[in-house]
């Protein structure tokens, strides 16, 4: 069993349990539920964008902890000051560290930024989930769905104002791709190795039809990587490891932002 098979396990675990606890009906009278959402596409579109897409991650299966003393408020108002594109906020606890709660918080100190969530989704709960926590948009990782999971799942996002980002790690998961998903991002790490590299974003940029706005995550430790990237034609570039790592994440945002401009 891969790191990702166990992560779908354990998922599927939590939602059952989080359906009795929280229902439908609850999150749908949420305020937040009825706010529109924020567009990463057009943040991501727009001239002078960094085009960072910058990520509160405090832990992750293959590092352990990365920063557990960081705060997410103060982190992702950082973030936005530093000229971040959109913010993306871990949410899942057992492998990753996150929370509900840390979204909220993210949503509260940040009104105007696009925000995505960041979790393994597999049930249209969690869209309506993510809504009624303030998220603009859900990720859809390929490896862990299958085609038709996908377009329930971007279905059900599009029925809510949300905006999807569809995450892929081979030519193969291309095919699972559909026409209401809108932004497809190439994640360097291997979800079932969890080995980086920046050549998969330049091999797989080429195969990933015209009408997808693409980005690049993971691995992006370097400004350098950013230009190799913009020149494959990817507008987004999703780095949380490279900042959270270090003392002062906004700083180090901050500073990315700056060298690459």
């Amino acid at each position: 069993m891969t790191i990702l098979d166990k992560i779908i396990k354990t998922k599927k675990e939590e939602v059952t349990i989080q359906k009795k606890q929280v229902g439908v009906n609850q999150l749908l009278k949420d305020p937040l539920f009825s706010r529109k959402c924020n567009s990463l596409k057009c943040n991501l579109l727009f001239e002078k964008a960094s085009g960072v897409i910058a990520e509160f991650k405090q832990k992750s299966p293959s590092k352990g902890v990365i920063n557990n003393q960081a705060d997410v408020t103060k982190v992702t108002k950082g973030y936005c000051k530093a000229g971040a594109s959109g913010l993306s906020v871990l949410t899942d606890h057992e492998y990753f560290g996150g929370s509900l709660q840390n979204l909220l918080l993210a949503r509260e100190a940040n009104p105007e930024i696009p925000i995505l969530m960041k979790d393994f989704m597999i049930d249209p709960y969690q869209v309506i989930e993510a809504k009624a926590h303030g998220a603009d948009v859900i990720l859809l990782i390929a490896a862990s769905l299958e085609k038709s999971q996908m377009f329930e799942l971007a279905q059900a996002a599009k029925e809510y104002g949300m905006e999807v980002l569809a995450e892929i790690h081979t030519s193969e998961e291309i095919n699972k791709l559909n026409e209401l998903i809108d932004i497809v991002g190439v994640n360097n790490r291997n979800l079932k190795t969890f080995e980086v590299s920046i050549e998969l974003s330049k091999q797989l940029a080429p195969l990933i039809p015209d009408g997808y706005l693409k980005i690049s995550e993971s691995g992006l430790s370097a400004p350098a990587n950013i230009m190799q990237l913009k020149e494959a034609g990817f507008k987004g570039f999703l780095i949380g490891e490279t900042f959270m790592k270090t003392n002062n994440p906004v700083q180090a945002c901050q500073d990315f932002i700056s060298a690459i401009k």
